[in-house]
């Protein structure tokens, strides 16, 4: 691609920098400025799908823990999640963020895993099971025999799953490529022979280059070369931040052949996230005094909507 605007550009500039030394005003400075203009407007626009999709991973490292408070002998020695090790133990506490992959070994809680499988419920952990980095605990105090690091936990295998996702070419990207390899060199072939074959029939040099340039910039593949990388990078990056991870391309490729999806979760398709959307209050009390006594109910008891649902 870059080669055929490379030639076209070229022939158009030079060819008017001819014109102009030999006093003529028929340049064509201004289509080479704007054949290269449209160029690094649409690589610029790639470099900015690239951005809001750098971003989006960004918020998927978000989620990991920054530190882990690691138990050694009677201690409680606060750590860098990248400096916790295999074999440590790890204390987390209710509310608190699972900073690594293990197994319980001591305590019971119920954790929120939404963000790895998709369930809204939390899961009900004890002494043996194991739990994921990244997850939530909701109430019981757990210790954690770390199983794997911060580069090998499950998290990172997600991350890697992303962007190899936004990397990796899809099958219409390699066509494409292999494509270029013959058609690079059949369109300068097509572009020398236009510029030929319009002279021998015209007698016309100008005609001939303008319509020799012509042939090689229109015949330019800018739009798949463009579209194609810019809407895979798009496409995996705003699913990976509404927490729905595509595998690669390919997958892309094939999903406007599917009529069904078939969920097998409950909740799958929800947020998690309760909402208050009406408020009754069948007592005597104000509604400033109701609310108050709600909201101390839930800050003492974080589950109590869960547990009545």
């Amino acid at each position: 691609m870059d080669v055929l605007i490379a030639f076209g550009t070229s022939m158009a500039y030079f060819y008017s920098v001819y014109k102009v030394l030999i006093g003529s005003v028929d340049v064509y400075f201004d289509s080479s400025a704007m054949i290269i203009t449209l160029i690094l407007l649409g690589k610029f626009f790639e470099a900015n799908a690239k951005s809001n999709t750098f971003g989006a991973i960004m918020k998927l490292m978000d989620l990991k823990a920054d530190y882990a408070i690691v138990i050694e002998g009677d201690k409680e020695v606060k750590k860098n999640i990248e400096d916790v090790k295999i074999g440590d133990i790890v204390l987390v506490k209710p509310y608190e963020k699972i900073p690594v992959d293990g197994v319980i070994i001591s305590g019971n809680s119920s954790v929120n895993q939404a963000m790895i499988t998709g369930e809204s419920v939390p899961v009900e952990k004890s002494i043996g099971d194991t739990v994921i980095g990244a997850t939530n605990n909701i109430e019981g105090i757990l210790k954690i025999e770390v199983k794997s690091t911060v580069e090998n936990s499950v998290l990172s295998k997600i991350l890697d799953l992303v962007q190899n996702a936004q990397t990796k070419k899809a099958p219409v990207q390699r066509l494409a490529d292999k494509i270029s390899s013959y058609f690079v060199p059949g369109v300068i072939l097509s572009s020398l022979a236009t510029l030929v074959i319009t002279y021998i029939v015209t007698k016309d040099f100008t005609t001939s280059l303008l319509n020799s340039c012509a042939v090689m910039v229109i015949a330019c593949p800018c739009s798949l070369g463009l579209a194609t990388p810019t809407a895979i990078m798009s496409g995996t990056g705003v699913a990976a931040q509404n927490g729905i991870l595509i595998k690669s391309g390919e997958v892309l490729e094939k999903i406007h052949k599917m009529d069904s999806i078939i969920f097998d979760k409950t909740g799958t398709l929800t947020t998690g996230e309760l909402k208050v959307i009406e408020i009754k209050n069948n007592t005597d009390l104000s509604e400033e005094d109701f609310l108050s006594i709600i909201y101390s109910l839930e800050k003492i008891q974080i589950i109590l909507l869960l547990n009545l649902s």
